[in-house]
């Protein structure tokens, strides 16, 4: 389990480079280094492989569970990647507009957010039965720890990276 956490980790660090150069790029200079919405897209596909790496390194699974299971994650991956682009949209205009920033705007992203937030867990509790039906109990829980602590993981990097609302 180390040496997954640790190459995740390491895949974290390399995905956030670019969003905080995002978040940054409205009070850094103009000639600093931004990432292109292909390299972010680039990253965001490594790191979802990594993920999906790591969940089957530490998900037992048999042959017949794992050829049931891996469709249904693969399903449940795509859904959770467009919340993912919900919240990179969020963070981007967040960025152009985090020197000029107004009460409205600020309103705004926080009801965005909040709505991707709440649209994760509906989303966890919409696929549980799904994966309770191609996987026991316990493995239907340790995946859901995992997938929920992969998240956590990615969350608290992206905002420690992200300045806070300047008042």
């Amino acid at each position: 389990m180390k040496k997954a956490a640790s190459l995740f980790l390491f895949v974290v660090v390399l995905l956030l480079f670019p969003i905080a150069s995002l978040a940054q790029q409205s009070t850094a200079p103009s000639s600093s280094p931004t990432a292109s919405d292909d390299d972010i897209k680039m990253l965001r596909s490594d790191l979802r492989s990594d993920k999906k790496q790591i969940i089957a390194q530490n998900l037992q699974l048999t042959d017949t569970q794992a050829e049931k299971f891996w469709p249904v994650y693969d399903a449940y991956a795509k859904e959770l990647a467009k919340l993912g682009d919900q919240r990179y949209a969020i963070i981007q205009d967040y960025a152009n507009n985090y020197n000029t920033l107004t009460d409205a705007q600020a309103d705004d992203l926080l009801k965005r957010m909040l709505a991707v937030d709440a649209s994760a867990a509906a989303l966890r509790q919409q696929w549980e039965p799904k994966f309770r039906k191609v996987l026991t109990g316990k493995q239907t829980a340790l995946f859901m720890q995992l997938d929920r602590r992969i998240s956590l993981l990615i969350e608290i990097q992206v905002a420690s990276i992200i300045p806070l609302v300047k008042q």
